[in-house]
């Protein structure tokens, strides 16, 4: 998947709290490698862009859920000077600045980009030299690097969405397609597109038996024009790019088993927090979830047989939790 973006954009009151905050969420992420202090400040970027008014202190921001008293400190500071000391250490510290600037590339993680700071490779022009140093991956996002940082629209989406559902229409109508992520949640932008398949002869028990299907669609929308590059291609994953208007995007194509269809969509359209949410009610009503299947906990503590899903409303119905339309899981 793409890198993350700020949550929110210029319309939101409170956008330049969500982008110090979404900075802050990357260095710690990115450089501390602390991923508890990232996600906190995701979360309190989030609650900021749902809040309908400007934040006008610390104090009303913290009564916010995701916003403690550290967060909230930081808004005054903002709000007080207009800047960020924090901020202000992090910019000027050129190992951040370069880890930054690496990881902008697709495949480019912080391991990585330190390994490649280490070597004396600080930006994106010296990384142009030394492509020997990069996998196959990196390579191909260090080449639609400007292209993958531009947010998709949706109506392009949509184009994409009727040229792979048509094509696997005409190569068995059986085939389930759902474009997933924040463009099945409503955004009008993307990262990129998530994409998920699956047919009715490929179940859960079949998964360790060797499949060419997803090869058969990719070499269909190969042929097609869609997909322009492979960067991966397993027997249930397919990460690469394709392009339908002047601008090439990034696709992953995954391949689920028929009877585990629908978990797989709750998970991957997302939101993280909201998964979370659902992960956490369903321990609470004694059943683990995750991107494969709902089971019951036995009393032991080990899950039990799956529990037959036919639609995503059936997994809320199980957890008696209150249905949640795509659009309203951005949280």
């Amino acid at each position: 998947m793409s890198k993350r973006k700020a949550p929110s954009d210029s319309t939101n009151p409170n956008h330049d709290f969500c982008e110090f905050l979404t900075e802050l969420a990357d260095y710690e992420k990115n450089v501390t490698r602390n991923i508890y202090k990232c996600n906190a400040y995701r979360k309190a970027a989030s609650a900021l862009a749902k809040y309908g008014k400007r934040i006008k202190s610390g104090e009303e921001a913290q009564k916010l859920d995701g916003i403690g008293d550290k967060i909230s400190k930081k808004i005054d500071e903002f709000l007080g000077t207009g800047k960020l000391k924090k901020l202000d250490n992090i910019r000027n510290d050129e190992a951040s600045v370069s880890i930054k600037e690496l990881t902008r590339v697709s495949g480019i993680g912080p391991a990585k980009a330190k390994e490649l700071y280490d070597l004396g490779i600080t930006n994106i022009d010296i990384l142009l030299k030394h492509q020997d140093k990069l996998n196959h991956h990196q390579i191909i996002g260090l080449k639609y690097l400007n292209d993958f940082e531009e947010k998709i629209p949706r109506s392009e989406v949509i184009k994409v969405e009727q040229i792979i559902k048509k094509t696997l229409h005409d190569l068995d109508p059986k085939y389930k397609v759902t474009i997933c992520g924040s463009f099945r949640r409503g955004k009008e932008f993307s990262g990129d597109i998530d994409t998920l398949i699956s047919h009715p002869s490929f179940m859960s028990h079949d998964t360790k038996k060797k499949s060419n299907k997803l090869q058969v669609v990719v070499d269909i929308l190969k042929k097609n024009n869609l997909i322009t590059e492979t960067i991966s291609l397993g027997d249930a994953k397919f990460m690469g790019v394709c392009k339908v208007d002047s601008v090439s995007r990034r696709l992953d194509i995954r391949l689920n088993p028929y009877d585990q269809f629908y978990c797989a969509v709750l998970y991957f359209t997302g939101s993280d927090l909201f998964n979370k949410q659902m992960r956490d009610h369903a321990l609470h009503q004694g059943f683990t979830l995750n991107e494969y299947t709902l089971r019951p906990m036995g009393s032991t503590g080990i899950p039990g047989e799956p529990v037959e899903i036919n639609s995503e409303e059936d997994i809320f119905d199980y957890l008696d939790y209150p249905y949640k339309k795509p659009e309203e899981r951005n949280i």
